[in-house]
């Protein structure tokens, strides 16, 4: 079975889409630790970020760059933290987190709540500030 990953992708499940390019997908969290926090994903479905070609990851790092680009251009933070854990989801992805204090990346804590207009404003500012 698809990951939920790769249902959003497909356009299955619907999401806040920052931006996409031929291999990779960036979209807002829908359990934001802050306000923008985005996850990058590559097209392809493979669980494990280490298990991805050289190649791929070394793309997948350059698209981040440039969606946290654009996130710290919408978003004001001190920088855009990136985590990748992989346990929740296997399908690889990336969370950039807009920072001010590194309390903001603890994932214990309790995650923001937006309302749908809320979320489709935030993606829409980012988006319109992504350079592709």
């Amino acid at each position: 079975m698809a990951s939920i990953f790769t249902q959003i992708i497909k356009g299955e499940i619907p999401c806040h889409k920052i931006a996409e390019d031929e291999n990779f997908f960036a979209f807002l969290d829908i359990n934001p630790l802050t306000l923008g926090h985005t996850l990058v994903v590559p097209k392809v479905e493979i669980d494990y970020i280490f298990d991805h070609d050289d190649k791929t990851l070394a793309e997948l790092i350059v698209f981040s760059k440039k969606v946290s680009k654009a996130i710290e251009g919408v978003i004001t933070c001190e920088r855009i933290a990136v985590s990748v854990i992989g346990l929740e989801v296997p399908h690889t992805h990336i969370h950039l987190i807009p920072m001010t204090e590194i309390s903001d990346t603890n994932f214990s804590r309790p995650k923001l709540k937006h309302d749908p207009e809320q979320f489709a404003e935030i993606a829409s500012k980012i988006s319109e500030n992504f350079d592709s």
